[in-house]
């Protein structure tokens, strides 16, 4: 039988790398490691056993930019590897985790995190990933629809889109102006999300 607790870490930082992988595996995790694009996506299509990626955005030969990282999502998605996604971003990158929720990531960290949280994570993934597995194996699929929900903001997945902007207005004290600034967005959007999530200044 496959292995069912098996992580791609993907992390070009050596010391942080180890150190998640550390914290992993004293949880009972088999990871494997990589700290590029190319060697990521080689890994995943060899080892079907992957169920969870964590995944920095900032990687080489661009490790100041989200672009590797967002590319290295698109590539996941566009093969449909079946693993969950969840990415680690540095603080006050809401922009950039907006952007990898877009493009299909299952969850979003800010560098940098607490083993709690790390692990909180990657345990939701993996219990999403594993009853996906089984709907599969019922006959079931489950189909995301990318929509457009308004200019800029495309397909966004509601759970955790709905934490960050929570956890944005919260840190902008709800102002509207700085939350827009912050998440890359137009205030309309921003104005759309709280009436869609019932988001209120005293929440």
């Amino acid at each position: 039988m496959a292995n069912q607790n098996k992580i791609l870490l993907v992390e070009d930082d050596l010391a942080l790398r180890t150190m998640l992988r550390g914290i992993l595996e004293l949880n009972g995790y088999s990871v494997a490691e990589a700290g590029q694009r190319s060697e990521a996506l080689g890994q995943l299509r060899a080892d079907p056993a992957v169920e969870v990626v964590i995944l920095d955005l900032g990687l080489p030969p661009f490790t100041h930019q989200i672009t590797e990282g967002i590319q290295t999502l698109k590539q996941i998605q566009a093969e449909i590897l079946p693993v969950k996604v969840v990415v680690l971003t540095g603080q006050d990158q809401e922009a950039a985790a907006l952007e990898a929720i877009r493009e299909g990531a299952f969850d979003f960290l800010a560098k940098p995190a607490s083993a709690e949280t790390i692990l909180g994570a990657v345990r939701r993934a993996q219990l999403f990933q594993q009853k996906e597995l089984e709907l599969n194996r019922e006959g079931i699929t489950r189909i995301n629809l990318n929509v457009q929900v308004s200019e800029g903001m495309k397909g966004v997945r509601s759970d955790a889109e709905e934490r960050l902007v929570r956890q944005v207005l919260k840190e902008t004290g709800f102002n509207v102006y700085q939350s827009a600034k912050r998440l890359g967005v137009k205030r309309e959007n921003i104005y759309y999300f709280m009436k869609k999530f019932g988001i209120q200044r005293d929440d």
